[in-house]
């Protein structure tokens, strides 16, 4: 919905004028004359107040009928750590096995309680438990390499072999000595939106919007179906599917060759495979993926299967029209779908569009 309050809006205003940092992700602003949305800090010349209208989100801006400005590229900015966190995250990721304490953030020039907000908001859990996690995660790579539990508690930075299996267990739910699978997660920025990758070690078990109404529902599902816990990290497949994406949304990829591990009934996974094999750039309704499946009756069930699909664009349920033609229900959101749709038509070859 747009901010209708008139202080709220002169507050917005003053901070948009002022490039204000720190008002980048509060509010998006739409600019009735050029039809784009922005956040904070763009460059961009500022418009007259009586031509802006703001937001809390940017998808509710997108549905208003605005594009992202090609400037500040709203969508991709607005959800990326701020430069203070982004160092402290990189810390992080290069020195998994150390801890960034209180103090030694406000050395480096960062609030402990402002990296905690943002990492609740963006993350869902606190700094020091996205930390425990990637030394976990390290730790669970080194003992599966064949160390010794002790020599990995030590090294990892816990006083004691107890301390580092407390911790360890109530993670991943295993003890180091009995380790378990687990599935990484990890956040990445696309223009539109920052999205959820999460892997086990066979591959890509969900790619998802962060806004996704079903995420959490989708989470737990995950944990059962594949027996597992989620931690934030890295794999090679969590990386291989950053960069595939972002070869996708430059025009440049059309097709995924990124590992995929897709728990589901032996109906769900054939619904899947029938997804993929809808061409880029194509679409097709539920009663062709029924006639591609053999069997015409089982419009529903497809649909059904195809909404509980987790790994959106590379398992491409985008692709997916009415009977009629007309956009369905996507969890990503029906501006989202069109978007895609568009961006794909747009990058196919045009011997290929019929």
């Amino acid at each position: 919905m747009p901010i209708t309050d008139e202080r709220q809006i002169a507050d917005y205003y003053r901070a948009l004028v002022a490039r204000a940092a720190d008002h980048v992700g509060i509010f998006y602003v739409g600019v009735k004359t050029t039809g784009v949305f922005c956040i904070a800090t763009c460059r961009a010349r500022k418009p007259k107040p009586e031509n802006v209208v703001f937001y809390t989100g940017f998808k509710e801006a997108i549905d208003a009928g605005f594009r992202p400005c090609k400037v500040c590229r709203p969508t991709e900015n607005a959800h990326a750590a701020p430069p203070d966190i982004a160092e402290a995250i990189t810390w992080v990721r290069q020195h998994p096995k150390e801890r960034l304490t209180d103090g030694e953030l406000r050395a480096r020039g960062v609030s402990p309680e402002r990296i905690r907000r943002w990492f609740q908001q963006h993350y869902g859990m606190s700094f020091q438990a996205f930390q425990r996690a990637f030394r976990i995660n390290t730790a669970l790579e080194e003992l599966k390499g064949g160390r010794r539990a002790t020599d990995t508690a030590l090294d990892s930075g816990y006083d004691s072999l107890s301390g580092f299996g407390y911790t360890y267990k109530k993670l991943t739910g295993s003890s180091p000595t009995t380790q378990g699978q687990v599935l990484l997660i990890h956040r990445f920025t696309t223009p539109l939106g920052p999205m959820f990758v999460c892997a086990s070690e066979r591959g890509v078990c969900l790619l998802e919007f962060v806004d996704r109404r079903m995420l959490e529902t989708e989470f737990r599902d995950l944990q059962r179906l594949l027996r597992a816990p989620i931690l934030a990290g890295e794999n090679a497949h969590t990386r291989q599917a950053e960069h595939e994406m972002a070869e996708y949304f430059a025009g440049t990829r059309q097709q995924f060759t990124v590992a995929l591990d897709l728990p589901g009934s032996p109906f769900q996974q054939s619904v899947w495979q029938a997804l993929q094999a809808i061409p880029y750039g194509g679409t097709a309704c539920y009663a062709d993926q029924a006639q591609r499946l053999g069997n015409p009756q089982a419009v529903r069930a497809v649909a059904s299967a195809n909404g509980a699909n987790r790994v959106s664009i590379i398992v491409p349920c985008h692709r997916v029209l009415g009977k009629d033609g007309s956009l369905t229900g996507y969890g990503g959101g029906l501006a989202r779908k069109q978007w895609l749709l568009d961006h794909e038509l747009h990058h196919t070859p045009k011997d290929r569009v019929a």
